[in-house]
């Protein structure tokens, strides 16, 4: 799914279909059927972890070629204490651990049965009925078969099959004697042998549930999914773009749970810890396709320039102003952040500071910790009536509104932007009408350029005296220096300071601000938002609002983009993006009508940047239409769904 890569109409091969000899256990299923046979029969035995464990070694080994197959498989047949009747309930199993590639592209076996060749080691009576939802005949199913007992136990194997000895996917090619271009996929030692006697054209090691070493080693390709086998071969698949191809960069530590939505829909994930500067995050940015950052990061116009894929920014808090929106725009980068994920986080944090600020909790803790007994109710008050101002009235400073009267706080707030009072607060006409009357001032504006310096001398000077200052919003909001002179001249009473102007891009740098070391300041490390909860919802949020435009074109909550919410997707979505000048719309339509495309949708939205065209259309048409879409004026991104 990128513009940068020939996406495919669904049309049939160029050439003719070479035969797919695919491997059945960890390549067509996620799961070596015998370990799982194994688990089943075992069920309930207290040796059933001990046993599936050393069927499991037995598998990897022979894989691997370290151990013969024929003597693998001898040995995990004698741990294994099952009977006919468990063979159903792993079918039943393994139908729902087929591969996700493999599941995704049912219709490309449908429609190409006689050209693909189930050859395992494993077992028919389990193997047969699983890849018949795919279309594949019994006859095109290559596999062991089970010895019984007459008591229905499984004893073991039929030696005269070819499949059960060293050797025998080799065996079972010569056999087949296929006439024609021949490829093998599978995960193991046994899979390789058939391209190293010269019985395939290219081995293909699928490493999509398992990595061995010694297989990669040995193959022509790596292939992380089917999806990637189709594409690189030109073959007809479920996506327009193997997801394994679009690689992700993690800055800045989000929640564990970013990198493991974006690995379960199969993208490239690379994380980096802390932040970059510009020229580190310039040096790799080459191929990325998503970028994930948190504030510290700044994306610049020369980050934009170096970014030659880039197709999408997730920004994993609340602000963006660390990101040129305008430039994003017209390099066709949606960006998305978390509005709303976080806010209870910060609305908390700012409350506990107040009460701490209040009873100077941040001048009597280090007393206690030096053994030093201060008891004293000194300049320590309530905040119950207490009239607490709040700048910015968005979405942290309403819910704190809230908060706030609940413990009995008078509340009054200001923002540039007309917004509806909540419960008893009261609207301030301007910022000096706030500070002249409140005992307490929080900031919770965002960070536009118009924001910097919100906070000086003359501010702080408008203050009451003694009254309560904190800054949970932006770093560049407040003059530093202007805030430590009102603190060391007592005219404020305290404060309490999240975010910096400069900040630590890890946690090796240190900390260098004139508010340290001041009486009854708080100062915390930019953890406004450092839940557990928010981090996983910010987690949760963002990769899935990245992933639906990535999927489906939808720019619902973009903070850049025209904001479209598109329906379900009827057949190919053709997404367009250019520059906002009049007749583009008048030239895309022109060039479908030329090649008589029948448009089944069709959405437009533009801002002053950009214009975002969504056009849905039947499967059938001309390769040469996305070439003539492509190359159609002020186009700046173009991509395919389907």
């Amino acid at each position: 799914m990128s513009d940068h890569l020939p996406d495919q109409p669904a049309a049939g091969p160029a050439v003719p279909l070479p035969y797919l000899i695919i491997d059945f256990d960890s390549t067509f299923t996620q799961v070596e059927g015998l370990d799982e046979l194994a688990d089943i029969a075992l069920e309930g035995s207290p040796d059933r972890e001990k046993i599936v464990g050393q069927i499991r070694e037995l598998t990897d080994r022979g894989m691997s070629g370290e151990l013969k197959f024929s003597e693998s498989l001898r040995q995990r047949l004698a741990l294994l204490p099952a009977r006919r009747a468990h063979i159903g309930q792993l079918v039943e199993r393994l139908k729902g651990k087929v591969s996700a590639s493999i599941r995704r592209n049912r219709s490309f076996f449908e429609r190409f049965p006689g050209r693909v060749y189930i050859v395992s080691s494993g077992f028919r009576e389990f193997i047969e009925p699983v890849v018949a939802e795919f279309g594949i005949d019994a006859d095109h199913v290559l596999a062991n078969t089970f010895t019984f007992d007459a008591e229905d136990r499984i004893t073991g194997f039929d030696p005269e099959n070819v499949l059960s000895q060293d050797g025998g996917k080799i065996r079972q090619l010569r056999l087949l004697d296929l006439n024609g271009p021949v490829y093998a996929l599978g995960d193991g030692y046994t899979d390789y042998q058939i391209r190293e006697a010269g019985l395939a054209d290219r081995f293909y090691a699928f490493t999509e549930n398992v990595t061995r070493p010694a297989v990669v080693a040995h193959a022509d390709k790596v292939l992380p999914s089917f999806d990637e086998f189709l594409y690189q071969n030109n073959l007809p698949m479920t996506l327009s773009y193997p997801k394994n191809r679009i690689k992700v960069l993690l800055l800045e530590n989000p929640d564990s749970r970013a990198e493991e939505l974006f690995r379960a829909e199969g993208y490239q994930v690379e994380t980096v810890t802390g932040g970059l500067d510009e020229d580190e995050l310039m040096a790799r940015m080459e191929g990325v396709s998503i970028l994930g950052i948190r504030s510290k990061t700044q994306v610049t116009a020369r980050v934009l320039e170096a970014a030659n894929r880039l197709i999408g920014i997730g920004a994993f808090c609340i602000g963006t102003n660390q990101i040129d929106l305008v430039g994003c725009m017209k390099k066709g980068v949606a960006v998305f952040n978390a509005p709303f994920s976080n806010t209870r986080s910060v609305v908390e944090l700012a409350l506990g500071e107040i009460i701490m600020l209040a009873r100077r909790i941040p001048e009597k803790s280090p007393k206690m910790h030096a053994g030093e007994w201060d008891k004293s109710a000194r300049g320590a008050f309530e905040i119950r009536g207490k009239k607490l101002g709040i700048v910015g009235y968005g979405n942290i400073g309403s819910q704190l509104s809230v908060v706030a009267e609940a413990v009995g706080m008078q509340v009054l707030y200001y923002d540039v932007a007309e917004k509806l009072q909540l419960g008893n607060a009261i609207k301030c006409r301007t910022l000096d009408e706030l500070l002249e009357q409140a005992d307490i001032v929080t900031l919770h504006v965002d960070g536009r350029p118009e924001n910097t310096d919100l906070f000086g001398e003359a501010q702080f000077a408008r203050m009451k005296p003694g009254s309560l200052f904190l800054n949970n919003a932006r770093g560049p909001v407040v003059e530093v220096p202007a805030l430590a002179a009102a603190l060391r001249s007592g005219h404020l009473g305290g404060a309490a300071v999240d975010v910096f102007p400069h900040e630590p891009k890890t946690n090796d740098e240190t900390f260098e601000s004139e508010l340290r070391d001041l009486p009854n300041v708080l100062l915390t490390p930019h953890i406004g938002g450092s839940t557990a909860e928010a981090q996983r919802n910010i987690a949760e949020f963002v990769p899935e609002r990245i992933m639906q435009y990535v999927n489906t074109g939808n720019t619902q909550q973009s903070v850049n983009f025209p904001n479209i919410q598109l329906p379900d997707q009827p057949a190919h979505r053709l997404i367009h993006i250019h520059h906002n000048v009049p007749g583009v719309l008048a030239r895309i339509n022109n060039v479908l009508a030329a090649h008589s495309v029948n448009i089944l949708g069709q959405y437009l939205k533009t801002n002053e940047h950009i214009g975002y065209v969504i056009t849905d259309v039947d499967k059938q048409y001309e390769p040469e239409l996305i070439k003539a879409l492509r190359e159609v004026e002020h186009t700046i991104k173009f991509r395919v769904l389907y």
